[in-house]
Order: structure tokens, then C-alpha cells, then sequence
């Protein structure tokens, strides 16, 4: 299923690759930092930065049957991959260099930011029903953690540097040119990454996957869940997690609307996010190939949880640092347990269906929590955000520990025995 040695070792060289330009992009491109800075400098609302916030959300949610169906129908996965990514990623430079010409109209700007960054979210889609079946097929199980995740890791440093640079490029170089050159550089990446996926090997003999249309592909997604307990089961876990992760932004704009947090502030939170990017991808990809990825997912809930705790009962900036940091070391051992548990509860010619209905599941219901938030907190204050966010930890520890490690054992994994 996996090839040769010589192509496992090409796909997890790329793989390795992949981790190493991915993460300085989001550190560029932050929707949980230099976004909604981007934002209420244009003078945004709260109501522009959650829509911001729930954009992947909501696009992922509506491009998921259309992406579900070009990948059940793809026999080399990684080159339609590669070239969706490419044009995802021009859509947005196209945006980049629109910048200046709406510099000083800043209610246009804003309004064309959004059209753009739909677009671009349009694409990600593609993402979770590609990469993730992607990993499944070309490597095995004992590999897809630690090497990934030195990958990440690295990426992740040069993140930190990326992130170094903001305050210096926002204070240097004049506006509108300071946010153009944060974005062209986080897009020089992007380009970079996309060409990864062209340079990996999928073998001939692969199990193929059920070709479906974008009717059946919808049709099947209701008993994808009725036929798999495994699966209903692990849905509900990883859900309180990803509707965690999902409203990550609003820490920033707490910071930036009760501690005043400036340029260097939002630098510091764009760090610590790559930073903890580094942390999870090391620590948690050597534990996903050692004890699998329901012990992770535990570890996650944990540290989302704790996140909740230190940011409901603090009134600290520093102590804010601390449950970001927390928070997103969750968020990044999420994309390696969420992952690696699908392939667990999928059948392999159905990965593309499975990922497809956790993913549109999961956006779904966190984009209707990230826009609901955005009222509840201009009126009952940020204490509602984090008290979902200790919830929603706890929730998915007690569902892992009482019922999913269950669920696993039954069907032979070995992430059900501990």
C-alpha cells in the first residue's frame, strides 16, 4: 500500500518539507493575530473580525461535497492537490496586490479583505479531504508523527522569526506596504508548500477510492455516521476541541480590548502560537507514533481545559500569554489526532466521505458558535468565551476516557487498550 521503501522515504521527506513552509505562512497570515490586528486598525467590528473567524468555517462547510467529490475521483491525489493549492494561493496574492489601491478607503478594504479571504477559505476544503487521506495512504502508521513533526517543529522556528519581523515591518515600513509585505511573504511560502505535493509518490496498486458524485457524496454522509459507532463516537470527541480551537481569535481581540495590546503584543501572541506550533508537533508527534492518537486527543482536552481555568480565574496579560500558549499547543495536537483517529474509524475507500463528514460537522457547528459569540460578548463580556472554552475541554476528556477508548477497543485498535 505505502511502495517502496524509496517512496515512503520521498513522501516523508516531503511531508517533512510541508511542515517547514506551512508554519511561517500561518504565522504571516494569522487569523488568530495579525488579521484581526489588520482589521481594527481599518477601524473593523466585532462583527467583521468574527465573520473573519468564521469564514473557513462556513466555506469549508459549503466546499466540502464539491472537494469530497474531485478527490473520490482523483487517482493521483497529491498533483490535484498541489494544483488547488496553486490557485488558492494566487486568488490571495491577487488581494495583495489590490492593497494599495484601496489604501485610505478603509470600510472598501475592509469589505474586499473579506470578499478575498473568502475565496482563498473557499479552497480549504480541499484540505481535509486531501491531506489527511493523503498522509493515510503513502505513509504507515509508525511514521506519520515524529518525522512530520520535527517538520513542524522547524517550520515552527522560523515562524517565531516570521513573527519577529512584524513589529518591525509594521513600524518601518509605511501603510498600506507594511501589511502588503507581511502577506507577500506569507504567500512565498504558500507557493513554496504547494510544490511539495507534486514531488510525492502514490503507488499504482493503492487501494482506489469509491468514486462518488457530489449528490451520492452528500446522500452518504448521514450513514457514514449511522454505520460506524467508532466514528459517532470519536465526532463527538474531537468536536468540543475543534469548537475550542475555532474561537482562538477572540483571545487576541480580548487582549487587544481589556489589556490595550499593542504591535509588539500581537507579535508576541503570533509567536507563542508558532512556538506552541513547535512544542505539540515534537512532543505529541513522538507520542502519536508511540501510544496513537486517542492518548493525544486526551492530552489536548487537557490542555484546552486548563487554558479555560487560567484565563477564567486571572485578570494578567502575562497569564493571558500563558493560556494562549496552552491553547494553541491544543490546537496543534488536534490536526495530529483528529488526523490520525480518522484513519482509525475509516475504511481507506472511504477516507475522503469520513474526513469530509467530521470536517463539515465540526465548521458547521463552530462557525455557529463563533458568530453567535460575537454578541454575547459585546454584552456579557469575554467571560462567556472562556467559560465555553473550559467546557468544551472538560466535555471531550469525559466523552475519550468513558466511552471512546471503548468504542476502540471493540474494533481492535490499540489506542482503545490504554
Amino acid at each position: 500500500m505505502y511502495g517502496s521503501r524509496e517512496d515512503i522515504r520521498q513522501n516523508l521527506k516531503m511531508f517533512f518539507i510541508d511542515g517547514i513552509t506551512f508554519m511561517p505562512s500561518m504565522a504571516l497570515i494569522s487569523i488568530t493575530a495579525v488579521i484581526p490586528y489588520f482589521l481594527d486598525q481599518l477601524g473593523a467590528s466585532t462583527f467583521h473580525i468574527a465573520l473573519a473567524s468564521s469564514m473557513t468555517l462556513i466555506c469549508v462547510f459549503l466546499t466540502q461535497p464539491l472537494f469530497g467529490y474531485i478527490a473520490s475521483h482523483s487517482s493521483v491525489m497529491h498533483k490535484t492537490f498541489g494544483k488547488i493549492l496553486l490557485l488558492q494561493r494566487f486568488s490571495f496574492l491577487v488581494f495583495i496586490f489590490l492593497i494599495p489601491v484601496f489604501a485610505g478607503h478603509n470600510a472598501a478594504l475592509i469589505n474586499l479583505f473579506l470578499a478575498f479571504w473568502c475565496v482563498f477559505n473557499l479552497f480549504i476544503g480541499s484540505y481535509t479531504v486531501f491531506h489527511t487521506p493523503l498522509l493515510i495512504r503513502l505513509l504507515p502508521p509508525d511514521k506519520r508523527g515524529t518525522i512530520r513533526g520535527i517538520g513542524f517543529a522547524i517550520g515552527s522556528l522560523l515562524g517565531v522569526g516570521m513573527s519577529a519581523l512584524i513589529p518591525v515591518i509594521l513600524g518601518r515600513i509605511t501603510y498600506p506596504y507594511n501589511y502588503m509585505t507581511i502577506f507577500a511573504l506569507g504567500v512565498f511560502f504558500l507557493f513554496i508548500n504547494a510544490s511539495v505535493f507534486f514531488r510525492m509518490r502514490q503507488v499504482k496498486d493503492s487501494e482506489p477510492n469509491e468514486p462518488m458524485s457530489i449528490t451520492q457524496y452528500i446522500k452518504r454522509m448521514p450513514s457514514s455516521i449511522g454505520e460506524s459507532p467508532p466514528f459517532r463516537t470519536m465526532i463527538l470527541t474531537c468536536i468540543f476541541i475543534a469548537v475550542a480551537n475555532s474561537i482562538l481569535p477572540y483571545y487576541t481581540l480580548y487582549a487587544i480590548r481589556v489589556f490595550s495590546a499593542t504591535e509588539n503584543h500581537i507579535a508576541t501572541l503570533a509567536g507563542l502560537a508558532i512556538f506552541a506550533g513547535a512544542i505539540a508537533h515534537i512532543v505529541l508527534g513522538f507520542i502519536v507514533d508511540k501510544f496513537g492518537p486517542r492518548i493525544v486527543a486526551v492530552i489536548v482536552a487537557c490542555l484546552i481545559a486548563a487554558a479555560g481555568i487560567l484565563a477564567l480565574t486571572t485578570n494578567s496579560l502575562f497569564l493571558l500569554f500563558v493560556s494562549w500558549l496552552l491553547a494553541n499547543i491544543g490546537n496543534n495536537g488536534t490536526m495530529i489526532a483528529v488526523s490520525l483517529l480518522l484513519g482509525e474509524v475509516s475504511p481507506t475507500a472511504k477516507l475522503p466521505l469520513y474526513v469530509g463528514v467530521y470536517f463539515t460537522i465540526s465548521m458547521a457547528v463552530s462557525a455557529v458558535i463563533v458568530l453567535t459569540l460575537a454578541p454575547l460578548l459585546e454584552t456579557f463580556g469575554f467571560t462567556t468565551l472562556f467559560a465555553i472554552v473550559l467546557t468544551c475541554g472538560l466535555s471531550s476528556l469525559l466523552i475519550n476516557i468513558f466511552v471512546l477508548k471503548k468504542r476502540l477497543a471493540k474494533t481492535g485498535s490499540h489506542n482503545g487498550s490504554m
